[in-house]
């Protein structure tokens, strides 16, 4: 809990630092976007609060509705979506926007854990478990459509979920590249996505290359300590939106090296303590939602750094806590509310 408020706090300040100028620009107040973080993560604070007092084997029940759901929601967007820099994300809710492919990370590792857990008891089979990993590929197709990073991610926290509760090491390599196949199917679709890659292998020749230019000169600049909070000249209208998936670089020309690192460290030692957890957990269920939860932090921070330092093309993937976005910090703390709960019944 402790890392978790950290974090959280950690990133409303780097988030502040990193918008103002942005939205004194465009909405005449330099605190526009901390505003609307703030207020979603007070409500996710009082979301991990409640859950982490409730015991998680009652949440159980819910799985499979939530996770009808989530495929409703999903679907929706297609429909009545609205799109934001050319991207059908989000399912608007009068003033308020929503974003359900945050709450299908959420829905998919209850679900899983609860369908894994529920097989396990019965058979214990290669074949059964990839029936019902199988399950979660119609959301990641709807989700696929418009939003590729997080299918990948979805992805990611079944096959790590799976491996978890088998103890056989050989079909995970069968179903890894199954999944290989499936995400150049996805990429083969749409002729911007075949781009990316063009953009990542010569960021300067193309004008969408733009931002990750921009980023790397940000992260060169801060050198090893940084130019001190509040110093980063990036930020100033060069790296656009900053805020969101590039906040990582700002980060890195205001902290340096030295300040990164230090903050993927606690992302490590939290992945960790998920670990723990896990581990430590009373039966099979609880067990499964701890590591679903650290597989979606731990792929989501890798592939964030990943993207920003250029290693990967760009997935548009934003960093836990960090990066601004009132849905991902609402469904993360509610993450973080389950995995304290199983903490609470543990053995």
């Amino acid at each position: 809990m402790i890392l978790v408020l950290f974090l959280v706090g950690f990133g409303l300040v780097m988030l502040y630092s990193t918008s103002a100028y942005n939205g004194q620009v465009k909405f005449d107040d330099s605190a526009y976007y901390l505003k609307k973080q703030l207020f979603a993560t007070v409500l996710g604070v009082a979301a991990m609060y409640v859950l982490s007092c409730v015991d998680y084997h009652m949440l159980a029940g819910l799985a499979v509705p939530g996770y009808l759901v989530s495929l409703a929601l999903s679907s929706l967007v297609l429909v009545a979506g609205s799109s934001y820099n050319g991207s059908k994300r989000w399912l608007a809710l009068g003033p308020l926007s929503f974003q359900p492919s945050e709450f299908a990370k959420l829905a998919v590792i209850l679900f899983l854990a609860y369908m894994v857990s529920r097989q396990k008891q019965r058979k214990n089979s290669i074949l059964s478990l990839g029936i019902v990993l199988g399950m979660v590929l119609p959301i990641v197709g709807l989700v696929g459509t418009n939003n590729l990073s997080t299918a990948i991610i979805i992805l990611g926290i079944a096959a790590i979920m799976g491996f978890v509760s088998n103890p056989k090491y050989l079909p995970f390599v069968w179903m890894g590249c199954s999944g290989v196949g499936f995400i150049g199917i996805f990429l083969s679709l749409e002729s911007y996505r075949l781009e990316r890659l063009q953009i990542w292998r010569n960021p300067e020749n193309f004008e969408k290359g733009f931002q990750t230019i921009q980023g790397l000169y940000a992260i060169g600049s801060g050198g090893l300590f940084g130019k001190g909070m509040g110093g980063s000249i990036q930020k100033l209208g060069f790296v656009p939106e900053a805020q969101n998936d590039m906040i990582f670089s700002i980060i890195c020309e205001e902290l340096g090296l030295a300040g990164a690192a230090i903050l993927v460290l606690v992302f490590m030692i939290l992945i960790w303590r998920f670990m723990v957890v896990a581990t430590h957990a009373s039966d099979l269920f609880g067990a499964l939602v701890a590591a679903g939860v650290m597989g979606h932090i731990a792929i989501q921070v890798m592939l964030n750094v990943a993207v920003v330092t250029n290693t990967i093309p760009n997935t548009g993937i934003t960093l836990p806590f960090i990066s601004y976005g009132g849905t991902s910090v609402l469904f993360l703390l509610s993450e973080m509310g389950l995995v304290l709960s199983v903490s609470r019944w543990q053995k």
